[in-house]
């Protein structure tokens, strides 16, 4: 009897320990200092930064080497600069961008579960900007069923540029319209406008209007008229008017804000300004000279300097034929403190100045022209002078091309703008040169990652298929 008692005991002890064990489990072992779920706003930073630190370097090294602002020296063969894209040139792109991709989809879930709309706003916009640069880089990419993993998707269909496009305007327009001013953003101080929601509104209009422009061989879609609706209702569709305004990050070189460049020393190492680029700077005696490069010297003691020369891209045969050390960009440009464009001010006045000058209006195309060229200036500290539009080379001359020769330098660092427009434009119009490969034809594209082939073989096959081709020299829908 005894026994049993003893045991009854103990059966209600260990009843009562179960009890006590999961009674407030939860609560118990749940970490306090720990955060649940994560915030929209401790995403962002990150991803301004890593974007943009990214994009400031493939403009170096791809954008630059392709519009012939800057070149490996010495070079006798090969190179980018020279066409030479092969299968791999592409894969930092493709993989940076889509990891990026990912995590702005979570800071848009992140923001909608936090019912705050301006994050959700932020969040379109920047997908808006990331995924417009992958499809011009590649043309078809998998986009309404990419990101899927943990839903057991891991072989996306590629989506037509022509349905993506779409779709990233649609988004910009709806952010537009979530944008709230009177909703303070909670998450800390971002990096990009300071937790200024109009300037972002003014940013993911900025951008709507870079991708209408786009768009503008596709004369089916009447994209000036768009354009001009957009500047024309500046209440509704507020855009950047200042470069106080713009979207550009500056990097104090204080942790985490360090410049993309870890030893910057890099960024001139072996390299030469192109000859192009300091050529038509030449030509309207341009400031920005000092400030992008170094002088040429002559190579004939005592070595005094020449002027701004660069080497001409894609040259044949070595470098004895060359009778100066060229002109190179200056390594104060990636030194911190410094600057990172993503979006100039000045781009939104040269949109100006092409819708006008398509719609045939002159004037106002030669206003935003000379708004343009001064902003871009200013945005690099340097001051335009008074007489700067009485050269005939720098003066508005009612041409697309005049226009889009002074947007090539505007763009200098703003990832590959230069290079899309060009594609879009022909302009400016580039030297060929000897040494070049691909027939000096400009390439249109990048090649997908061979590891995408290998991964997703069947839809990599539809989508090489409906574009024609899986090569350089395949057009993707906009250039058509």
């Amino acid at each position: 009897m005894k026994a049993l008692h003893k045991i009854l005991a103990l059966a209600t002890g260990i009843s009562f320990l179960f009890s006590a064990c999961t009674k407030n489990f939860e609560e118990v072992n749940t970490d306090p200092n720990r955060i649940e779920a994560i915030s929209p706003g401790t995403l962002l930073n990150p991803i301004l930064y890593e974007v943009s630190s990214f994009n400031m370097r493939q403009a170096d090294g791809i954008t630059f080497n392709l519009m012939q602002v800057m070149l490996p020296f010495p070079s006798s063969t090969g190179g980018i600069h020279r066409y030479d894209i092969t299968e791999n040139t592409g894969n930092s792109t493709w993989n940076t961008y889509f990891r990026w991709m990912k995590n702005i989809k979570e800071m848009h879930e992140a923001a909608v579960n936090a019912q705050d709309p301006n994050y959700q706003a932020i969040a379109m916009t920047l997908n808006a900007w990331v995924t417009s640069n992958l499809t011009d880089c590649f043309g078809d990419i998998p986009y309404s069923e990419a990101l899927k993993g943990n839903e057991q998707l891991f072989y996306p269909v590629f989506d037509k540029q022509s349905t993506i496009y779409p779709k990233l305007i649609s988004d910009l327009d709806s952010a537009n319209k979530l944008f709230n001013s009177s909703r303070t953003m909670l998450y800390g101080t971002e990096i990009l406008f300071a937790n200024n929601v109009s300037r972002w509104k003014k940013f993911c209009n900025s951008l709507q209007l870079r991708l209408l422009l786009r768009l503008s061989k596709r004369t089916e879609l009447d994209v000036y008229t768009k354009i001009r609706a957009i500047l024309n209702n500046t209440a509704q569709y507020p855009v950047f008017t200042s470069n106080a305004e713009a979207a550009v990050l500056n990097l104090s070189g204080i942790t985490p804000l360090m410049s993309p460049w870890g030893r910057p020393i890099d960024f001139t190492t072996f390299r030469a300004a192109g000859k192009f680029f300091l050529d038509s700077l030449n030509a309207m005696n341009d400031p920005r000279r000092a400030k992008f490069c170094s002088q040429a010297k002559s190579l004939t003691s005592p070595f005094p300097n020449i002027g701004y020369a660069g080497i001409p891209h894609g040259y044949a045969g070595n470098e004895s034929q060359f009778t100066y050390t060229p002109s190179n960009l200056l390594v104060a440009l990636v030194t911190a403190p410094m600057i990172v464009p993503l979006f100039p001010y000045s781009e939104v006045e040269f949109i100006r100045a092409e819708a006008e000058w398509k719609a045939g209006n002159n004037t106002g195309a030669k206003t935003a022209y000379e708004k343009a060229v001064k902003a871009a200036m200013e945005q690099w500290t340097v001051t335009m002078p008074a007489d700067y539009f009485t050269n005939t080379f720098a003066a508005y001359n009612g041409t697309l091309e005049r226009i889009l020769l002074q947007k090539y330098y505007s763009q200098v660092f703003v990832d590959y703008q230069q290079w899309f427009e060009y594609r879009r434009t022909g302009f400016p119009t580039l030297p060929v040169a000897a040494g070049m490969l691909n027939n000096g034809v400009m390439p249109s594209r990048f090649m997908y990652p061979i590891s995408v082939k290998v991964s997703n073989p069947d839809k990599y096959n539809e989508a090489v298929t409906g574009m024609g081709g899986d090569n350089i020299n395949v057009k993707v829908w906009w250039e058509k």
